[in-house]
């Protein structure tokens, strides 16, 4: 879905923990370059390939990824990308994740403690559910982050993406602001929930106060679009909504 010139949300089936939902990547595009934000989990290409397609940028133009954070469901697709675009693709993610995408440390929700942050499972059908994604995350490709950023940058691309570090849901979660047409690519710190722009939903992230503190960093930034990874688009009164959230520490 077309969300402004040059910009495109993709919408990824996903099922976890016994239920079906969407995620939704971005993709972001100019004379010059293509940034696809977050890949889906693995086995996503397909669909990442359909959707790039119907928004007129195929998958082969991408030359550029960013990820938001180290979750699966955000970096597990990002192998068949690689492999599946014919030139160099510049993999950029906070410099606190790198060493998990890299895999020289196990994801955080795949291993240890991270576990807690991640609903238990109900039945035998979400226990095989969740095996099947640990070992998915064992399994997973080792890629290698080109660019490590710390948040405030601006990356030169597309009119400009500034870089937003929000820590909690993971330490280095970032959201990305894309300049030119005042969308916000939020990852994981914001989602629509029961109707409404709300914050990181609680209890599945590293740190919730945190989480809900980050949202003070969005701010200070014009956003007439909100593009949340898990679902989808907001953008009535987005600046006042984010405003309350920050207020309120992100609870709801």
């Amino acid at each position: 879905m077309k969300v402004a010139d040059g910009v495109a949300v993709l919408e990824l089936p996903m099922k976890v923990m016994g239920f079906d939902t969407v995620i939704h990547p971005t993709v972001v595009w100019d004379d010059e370059d293509v940034v696809l934000i977050d890949t889906g989990l693995p086995g996503s290409l397909p669909y990442l390939t359909e959707g790039m397609d119907e928004a007129g940028v195929p998958l082969a133009r991408v030359d550029k990824v960013v990820l938001t954070h180290q979750d699966l469901d955000h970096i597990g697709g990002l192998g068949g990308v690689l492999q599946a675009v014919p030139g160099p693709v510049e993999v950029i993610a906070h410099e606190d994740e790198a060493p998990y995408i890299q895999g020289d440390r196990p994801l955080l929700r795949m291993s240890g403690d991270g576990r807690a942050a991640m609903p238990a499972p109900a039945d035998e059908v979400q226990r095989r559910e969740m095996l099947q994604l640990m070992e998915a995350a064992k399994n997973m490709e080792k890629v290698h982050v080109d660019t490590v950023v710390q948040g405030g940058e601006v990356l030169p691309y597309c009119g400009g993406i500034t870089v937003v570090h929000t820590p909690g849901h993971t330490r280095g979660h970032i959201c990305l602001y894309l300049d030119r047409t005042k969308v916000l690519v939020c990852g994981d710190e914001l989602e629509v929930r029961d109707g409404s722009l709300a914050g990181p939903r609680p209890g599945l992230s590293a740190d919730d106060p945190m989480a809900r503190r980050s949202i003070a960093e969005l701010v200070p930034y014009d956003v007439d679009t909100a593009i949340c990874y898990h679902g989808g688009l907001w953008r009535d009164d987005t600046n006042q909504r984010i405003q309350e959230l920050a207020q309120e520490g992100g609870l709801r």
